[in-house]
């Protein structure tokens, strides 16, 4: 694809770095990302991936937009209530890069239909606030091989991590199992910070850039733990499990299942 003036104007500042260029730029505009959740982490990741002119951003996502969202949700706002949240975001994103593709889903994912969603995207991001559907997600990409970008909120802790299947571990490496429904709060429980997923979503979209040029060193193999109280990042080893259910050398899932009726986006 050749740019037009518009288009190096606006991605100007990607293209005179040299780890980016004209020809790092052409990938992430021909590049098709899949966003689960539309909510604190999902707002900042497509935004920041549509400001970058990824070509394709698909946002899965069948809750509507409340008013309790607004305090953390970026993408959506008071005129937006009530509206699906997967079309709020696409019409956010798209008012701010009319150049970025954004295709709302508005279905809830299950062990039937993610094999289907995720199939023709290069990188899955995960923003679910549901242990159980973070495993399907996990798992559903180990058996696709797609990159995962994922992560998690709660008070004033977040996380990231990169999950590339067939180089390193994969979510069930770190936590085999969910934890049992009740012992860990939700969000809506416990509570988080606004300004939290806003940090953790900047670092899932950096990932998922840096995956697409193909540049610098991504975190799998590492969970990465943001304390906002304390202002710390510090970075936790992975361990390959290789006798792990879903990606070891005799894993026992061999087929997806539901864990979970419900799950909502951060």
């Amino acid at each position: 694809m050749e740019f037009t003036e518009e288009q190096l104007k606006r991605y100007s500042r990607h293209i005179i770095l040299p780890e980016v260029g004209g020809k790092g730029q052409k990938k992430i505009s021909g590049a098709k990302v899949l966003i689960v959740g539309a909510g604190g982490l999902g707002c900042p990741v497509g935004y920041y991936l549509a400001a970058a002119g990824v070509g394709t951003i698909a946002i899965v996502d069948n809750d509507r937009v409340e008013l309790s969202n607004l305090q953390r949700q970026i993408a959506h706002s008071v005129k937006t209530l009530d509206m699906y949240k997967a079309d709020s975001a696409k019409q956010t994103f798209e008012a701010l890069n009319p150049d970025v593709n954004v295709i709302a889903i508005k279905e809830r994912l299950n062990s039937k239909n993610i094999l289907g969603l995720f199939k023709d995207y290069d990188i899955i991001v995960d923003g679910t606030d549901n242990f159980p559907t973070r495993y399907l997600i996990n798992d559903a990409c180990v058996m696709l091989k797609k990159p995962l970008v994922s992560g998690a909120i709660l008070r004033f802790e977040g996380q990231v991590t990169t999950i590339l299947p067939g180089d390193g571990p994969c979510y069930r490496c770190l936590f085999e199992e969910p934890p049992p429904a009740g012992l860990v709060p939700s969000c809506q429980e416990a509570g988080v910070l606004g300004v939290l997923p806003g940090v953790i979503g900047a670092l899932q979209a950096t990932e998922v850039l840096k995956l697409i040029i193909g540049k610098g060193k991504p975190l799998n193999g590492n969970l990465l733990i943001y304390d906002a109280l304390g202002v710390n990042f510090r970075k936790v080893k992975i361990p390959k499990n290789e006798d792990c259910p879903v990606c070891g050398k005799n894993p026992s899932i061999k087929e997806l299942t539901d864990l979970s009726e419900e799950y909502c986006s951060i």
